[in-house]
């Protein structure tokens, strides 16, 4: 199948931008990108620009109807244990229903693939419906591996009819102090993309390294600590590298940069949830001095707000320059490209996808800008980063089909579903609020 798009500009990422220009698709992959003049105008949008998808490199989908679950709350654990008490409380129907609101709203918002930790792999079903691109890292916790990855196993023969070559197979073991060094290398000799959080918090490095802190209080539910930072434990061990993507990395020294950046092991940014957290501002001007390979994610609405990828591009764009205290120490183009083919390359999928060049993957976004403050448009990357929206965004294409489409692609039974489950998770009597929790498990 070929087709042409067209817009006033188009943001190829990896070159310059193209005023009046085109992509070219055929097959589910671009097949050129040049001049509407040359290549025709074929689908037209007026005031808008044409860009690749973003990539998301760092969800929950299956959280996507979390908000306001434990807001404010003093310490990380005692918003992660709530948040694990409430969703013990639906099924696997469920999860499925809130995954497919949580896909479809990643393709509202321009999201054409995801890197996303499920709990219980509905993500993997709700992802192969929408036509979402993802890798699911199904997640596994505990000291001892064989009960882990028997569960492992039983939620990946569930859900493998809906493997695919765009919904790819994952393992996430947890985080340092959820999941042993056993689990760790045991998850690693699967051979399969790998996800873990590291270093979330200070809580999170005081626990791991000494034992102590707020999250001593939870020593029986956690592996014991390791004695040092989750980077140095995992690098130590040979357990970084290219197939790895270490979520948030807020509180990471100069050396494990230089150990992230040596194993060429993808850092999955998030500032809106670890404000939202009050975790801290990651350093990514110093990650990406060092050469690490950083993306963005969105993390899930049980702490940043939403999927909103233009919200959490303003956020890297933001919490990086307050950092800092320099304006042009991250520059809106180097962010639009840190959400796209930086969150690409920080999942291994660089090649693919991420840019528009000829050979990749046709996944785009087409983004509005009539009516905004950045039309007539004078930069266009700075546009849609300061000037975006899901509501905004006109069209979502994933292997160079329509994903998504406003005023085409509302979901209303998918959202009374998924809003159904919320229900659910809060129906409970107050005195069962009290109830101890299993184990801290995001």
């Amino acid at each position: 199948m070929s087709r042409v798009i067209s817009a006033d500009w188009v943001l190829p990422i990896e070159g310059p931008p193209l005023r009046d220009g085109a992509v070219a698709i055929e097959d589910g992959r671009i097949a050129a990108v040049g001049a509407a003049a040359e290549l025709g105008r074929g689908t037209h949008f007026d005031d808008a620009v044409l860009m690749p998808g973003f990539v998301n490199a760092h969800s929950h989908i299956e959280y996507a109807v979390y908000g306001g679950f434990g807001d404010g709350l003093g310490d990380f654990a005692e918003w992660i244990s709530l948040h694990i008490e409430r969703k013990a409380r639906i099924g696997w129907d469920e999860y499925v229903d809130i995954a497919r609101l949580g896909s479809a709203q990643c393709l509202s918002s321009g999201i054409t693939t995801i890197g996303d930790c499920s709990y219980s792999g509905a993500a993997v079903v709700a992802c192969a419906e929408l036509g979402l691109r993802a890798t699911i890292y199904l997640e596994v916790f505990g000291a001892d591996p064989v009960p882990a990855l028997e569960s492992f196993a039983e939620r990946r023969e569930r859900v493998q009819a809906s493997f695919s070559e765009r919904v790819r197979p994952g393992i996430s073991p947890h985080a340092p102090y959820s999941v042993s060094l056993e689990l760790y290398r045991a998850a690693a000799e699967l051979g399969l993309p790998v996800a873990t959080h590291i270093s979330e918090s200070s809580s999170e490095v005081r626990y791991v390294t000494t034992g102590h802190g707020p999250w001593g209080a939870y020593s029986d539910l956690l592996v014991t600590p390791p004695g040092t930072t989750g980077t140095r434990l995992l690098a130590e061990h040979g357990l970084l590298g290219p197939d790895v993507v270490a979520a948030h990395c807020v509180m990471v020294d100069d050396e494990e940069i230089g150990l992230l950046a040596a194993t060429q092991t993808g850092v999955a940014h998030c500032p809106r949830s670890n404000g939202a957290l009050g975790c801290g501002v990651a350093p990514l001007a110093e990650l990406r001095e060092a050469a690490v390979r950083v993306g963005v994610g969105t993390d899930s609405p049980a702490s940043a707000p939403s999927f909103d990828f233009f919200e959490e591009l303003r956020s890297v764009l933001f919490a990086a320059r307050a950092r800092a205290q320099r304006p042009d120490v991250l520059s809106a183009d180097a962010a639009l490209e840190l959400g796209t083919l930086g969150s690409a390359r920080a999942l291994g999928l660089g090649g693919e996808i991420g840019s528009l060049v000829p050979g990749k993957r046709a996944d785009l976004a087409v983004v509005s800008l009539e009516g905004s403050a950045y039309l007539p448009v004078e930069d266009p990357a700075a546009a849609v980063v300061y000037g975006g929206a899901p509501e905004r965004v006109l069209a979502t294409f994933v292997d160079g089909e329509i994903r998504y489409e406003r005023g085409g692609m509302e979901w209303h039974e998918l959202t009374a579903a998924a809003h159904s489950a919320r229900r659910a998770m809060l129906a409970v009597p107050p005195a069962a609020e009290a109830a101890p929790v299993a184990a801290p498990r995001a």
